[in-house]
């Protein structure tokens, strides 16, 4: 009797239901609305309200010329950008969560923060005259850490995807590269603040040339998370079980570990390292949602775009016309989550 009332329960939580999609939708609609309508530059939100209907049906712009490049130009794409962000960085972490079995698990696991960091420092200190180069070297950067640290815990593990050995190798990828990283700041002193400042995560952009430039890579990476849930849920009961059902568990770890670290790499290009996203929102949505990834992923992506236009709007409106970095603010809510993950967890640990 056990048996079979487990069996429908976990039938329902392995199946994404349509409410759950729908509040979650709802709600990052919501929060999107309300970020619009508030600023460091003070529109009045019935302004703007009536901006976007005149948009919609044609009217008339109640904005002046310049009130509205400030909605158009400036807020709405930043508010856009934050989400596409926050929804790469925190699918990627339920990603990485469901490869390696490993709840603390994070989009910066396999050196991809690293990589990314010192592109940033390269080009900061050796090519400061090209513009625009930062994000295009903190993207080829990530995807190089990831590389270095698959190829290290490939060769490591004989050729097998050891999750185990791929952690130990990301640790000292990451390891690797930040030593250069600090080599090179230590010999160009002058360029540590602006380095450090895109470390501390950022969304200063201008207009939508950030989101055209990560939009590309984070989408479809994300479409081939979503498709990939089912086989994280069989990859859950171990790589044997997996095995006898058809299912090639290397196979799928290098599918969901390549698309994870594209989404990381082309978030953290146009955003800077931003942490914790990854962690705090899987959580949640699997307390609230259930705990197959086939639910948690495409609401993870949702959950992650509200929770980072919220981050994005306390970190531009708290002290303004100054601006709180961006990293800052998912710190000080991702720190005490981890925390509490860790000390939930930590019967596992023992």
């Amino acid at each position: 009797m056990a048996t079979a009332t487990a069996t429908p329960r976990a039938s329902r939580r392995s199946v994404l239901s349509p409410v759950v999609l729908v509040v979650a939708l709802l709600v990052l609609l919501l929060t999107v609305l309300v970020s619009v309508c508030l600023g460091a530059a003070d529109l009045g939100w019935t302004r703007v309200l009536h901006e976007i209907w005149a948009q919609l049906t044609g009217g008339t712009s109640p904005l002046t010329d310049n009130e509205a490049a400030i909605l158009w130009q400036l807020r709405v794409p930043r508010i856009v950008l934050a989400g596409v962000v926050g929804a790469a960085l925190a699918c990627a972490g339920a990603a990485y969560q469901g490869v390696f079995r490993n709840p603390l698990a994070d989009p910066y696991l396999l050196g991809a923060a690293a990589g990314a960091g010192l592109g940033a420092t390269m080009v900061t200190v050796f090519l400061a005259t090209l513009p625009g180069a930062v994000p295009g070297a903190a993207f080829v950067g990530a995807l190089v850490g990831v590389g270095l640290t698959w190829l290290l815990g490939r060769s490591a593990s004989a050729g097998s995807s050891n999750t185990a050995v791929l952690l130990l190798a990301g640790v000292a990828v990451t390891a690797f590269l930040t030593a250069i990283q600090t080599f090179v700041q230590q010999l160009n002193t002058d360029t540590i603040k602006q380095v450090y400042s895109w470390m501390l995560g950022g969304l200063n952009t201008t207009g939508w040339q950030d989101l055209r430039v990560a939009l590309p890579y984070i989408a479809p990476a994300l479409v081939v998370l979503c498709l990939c849930g089912r086989l994280l849920d069989v990859l859950a009961v171990g790589d044997e079980e997996a095995a006898s059902l058809g299912v090639r568990p290397d196979r799928v770890r290098l599918v969901v570990v390549l698309a994870a670290s594209l989404a990381t790499a082309a978030a953290v290009s146009v955003s800077g390292l931003i942490g914790f996203v990854g962690i705090v929102v899987p959580h949640v949505v699997r307390l609230l949602a259930g705990t197959s990834y086939r639910i948690v992923l495409p609401v993870t992506i949702l959950g992650g775009a509200t929770f980072m236009i919220i981050a994005d709007q306390i970190a531009r409106t708290a002290f303004a016309p100054a601006e709180l970095p961006l990293g800052v603010i998912t710190a000080f809510t991702g720190a005490p989550f981890f925390v509490f993950v860790l000390y939930t967890q930590r019967r596992r640990f023992a």
